[in-house]
């Protein structure tokens, strides 16, 4: 299955470890929503926001993997599954279910998603936005 990672799962290494089955397949743009870090947790979401865009990376995943994932995110609790289609093929990425304000992230946190920025080679300008929310 496809799976859409954005936030600390952009990190390679920290993938791979979570989901020993993925391939990195490219970088990818999710348009029609922003990001945003909420919750207790001060973790990344993704919202929908016309006319804005989410860097992230796509990610061939195994059903093992997605389940080691849905574990990780605290499937159903802290995170829903969202689908899309990209090329008329559908892909999973996972939105909170509680839409809290905005809180900045921890800096061990917010290093692991600029590692992860670095390792797909992603637009930093979209991070540094999100975090002036």
């Amino acid at each position: 299955m496809l799976y859409f990672a954005y936030g600390s799962n952009l990190h390679h290494f920290q993938m791979k470890r979570r989901c020993k089955d993925s391939i990195f397949l490219k970088k990818i743009n999710l348009k029609d929503f922003k990001l945003t870090f909420r919750s207790k947790y001060r973790a990344a979401d993704i919202e929908a926001k016309k006319n804005s865009i989410v860097p992230g990376a796509l990610f061939e995943i195994s059903k093992s993997d997605e389940k080691k994932l849905d574990v990780y995110e605290d499937f159903p609790i802290l995170y829903k599954k969202h689908y899309f289609y990209y090329y008329g093929k559908k892909v999973m990425t996972y939105t909170m279910v509680k839409k809290s304000p905005f809180k900045f992230p921890t800096e061990r946190y917010l290093n692991v998603v600029k590692k992860g920025y670095r390792d797909c080679k992603l637009d930093k300008r979209f991070l540094h936005k999100a975090l002036r929310t």
